[in-house]
């Protein structure tokens, strides 16, 4: 057991600041009295302890007190994507058994959608909750179960039916104290997050700033201009970001930099090209590339601050808690440098998926990722399994080829996926956002620096590549387009 994050952290420091959202501000007594208040108001909703409850919000104030408020009932949370379609989301909140769906009044058309599609549940608003005088008195949890269940979410689908991932308080915690332990805690430090809270980046900067006793600056949208004055006003001192977010920033930053108080950019959601963490680098920006996901509680192998220029393109080494091996497969270990499955053990990572059985193998958890570790045990993350390209019998990794094609000047951004071809099994087409471009200087570019049997057989420019919510490139849905060209 431990105690109720967010009691005990209005116990110990109740006049730091918790949450600034839009310049308001609240410490974490003022949020601690918000949420007590609104946990007797969803109890008479019928919603106690156990309770399966699917929540589709927006990153707002509400949804920060809403997240805490049902914690302190003791009721699981099953977190939507609000981008998804009535549809998909109907297959999750049946998948997941919710019996009740708390939603920002925003979403009142995707609800009724989804009465439309007889889904047997009973729908709230939270403004209408808010507001609300019905009350039912109950106590608020005063400590926590490491081993209950406290959220749930869906992968991101990419391939197959979503997954819905158990997440206990026991995995949250462990996530928390291995990053600090990686990257520290100062007394000013402050959490930008940009990213949704739906999804385990945006969920993990909540946890750790009530479990830090740090404030948390959200944001409601993905905004590059506010993002960077925030990096440039000295309150923020750590952001979450993947590269296509980190590209807009470096873009509307031009020739500034950021205040000295900022100290750490982490960056996940994938491979990072090479040639990004050499602009960042060449203008001093704290990048730390991380390598997590929804089955890990958020990062579970970060690149330390020492490390994070003489092992750049390295995710790193993983956190204290966590333990990590690269897989051939034949099922054994692999050598220094050489490729295989990610394996992972750790604390943090989930007690498995909803409805499904058989999730370790031998304690150890299988991503499906691609990757290797160097002589020092420094992690090198290739591409997911599931994305790589085999031509002519030789294997072939996208995010190689997309890293290559950023660092044309003309490139802002770049997605590879591999399709059927009668003579080499399958051959490499590339998706461009950018200038225009001369399809033979990009092919002599990329003769430079590929081997031929990587060399994208089409270049195709589109306006903007199929992104999921956490910013990830979605290959699948590039391959759909492909069909349709070819």
């Amino acid at each position: 057991m431990i105690p109720n994050w967010l009691l005990q952290r209005a116990y110990l420091t109740p006049e730091r600041t918790a949450l600034v959202f839009n310049d308001q501000t609240w410490t974490f007594r003022e949020m601690k009295d918000i949420v007590h208040e609104l946990a007797t108001k969803i109890s008479g909703y019928s919603v106690s302890r156990q309770s399966r409850v699917a929540i589709l919000v927006k990153n707002r104030q509400t949804t920060v007190f809403l997240i805490h408020a049902l914690q302190s009932i003791g009721a699981e949370i099953v977190f939507l994507n609000s981008r998804l379609t009535a549809s998909e989301l109907s297959y999750q909140i049946k998948d997941s058994g919710s019996s009740v769906l708390l939603y920002d009044q925003d979403f009142y058309t995707t609800v009724k959608d989804l009465e439309y599609l007889s889904i047997d549940l009973n729908a709230y608003s939270i403004e209408n909750i808010m507001t609300s005088s019905q009350k039912k008195l109950g106590n608020v949890r005063s400590d926590f179960d490491l081993d209950e269940t406290c959220s749930i979410m869906y992968t991101s689908g990419t391939t197959g039916k979503p997954k819905g991932v158990r997440q206990t308080y026991g995995n949250h915690w462990w996530s928390a104290t291995g990053s600090s332990l990686n990257l520290g805690l100062q007394e000013n430090d402050a959490w930008l997050c940009a990213v949704p809270i739906f999804h385990i980046s945006g969920l993990s900067i909540l946890m750790r700033s009530v479990i830090y006793g740090i404030p948390v600056f959200l944001m409601e949208d993905f905004n590059e201009k506010q993002a960077n004055l925030f990096l440039q006003s000295g309150k923020v001192t750590i952001m979450s970001v993947v590269t296509a977010t980190l590209n807009r920033m470096l873009t509307d930053l031009q020739n500034e930099i950021y205040h000295e108080n900022f100290r750490c950019m982490l960056l996940g959601g994938g491979p990072a090209p090479l040639p990004l963490l050499e602009k960042c680098a060449a203008k001093n920006i704290p990048v730390f590339q991380t390598y997590g996901m929804t089955e890990t509680a958020s990062q579970i192998v970060t690149l330390s601050p020492e490390d994070s220029f003489a092992k750049l393109g390295s995710a790193g080494k993983p956190l204290f808690p966590a333990q990590i091996k690269i897989v051939r497969t034949d099922g054994k270990a692999a050598d220094a440098r050489e490729t295989g499955e990610i394996a992972l053990k750790g604390p943090n990572i989930t007690p498995g998926y909803l409805n499904q059985k058989h999730f370790l193998q031998d304690g150890w958890f299988l991503t499906g990722d691609l990757g290797y570790l160097d002589e020092d045990g420094f992690l090198y993350v290739q591409d997911r399994r599931s994305d790589l390209i085999i031509s002519g019998g030789e294997n072939v990794y996208p995010a190689e080829i997309e890293a290559v094609l950023i660092a044309h000047e003309a490139i802002d951004e770049a997605g590879v996926v591999g399709i059927s071809d009668p003579t080499w099994g399958q051959v490499a087409y590339a998706f461009i956002v950018g200038k225009a471009f001369s399809e033979e200087e990009l092919l002599q570019f990329c003769r430079e620096r590929l081997a031929s049997y990587k060399i994208p057989k089409r270049f195709i420019q589109v306006k903007e590549l199929p992104r999921n919510a956490a910013n990830k490139l979605v290959r699948e849905k590039l391959r759909l387009l492909i069909e349709g060209i070819k």
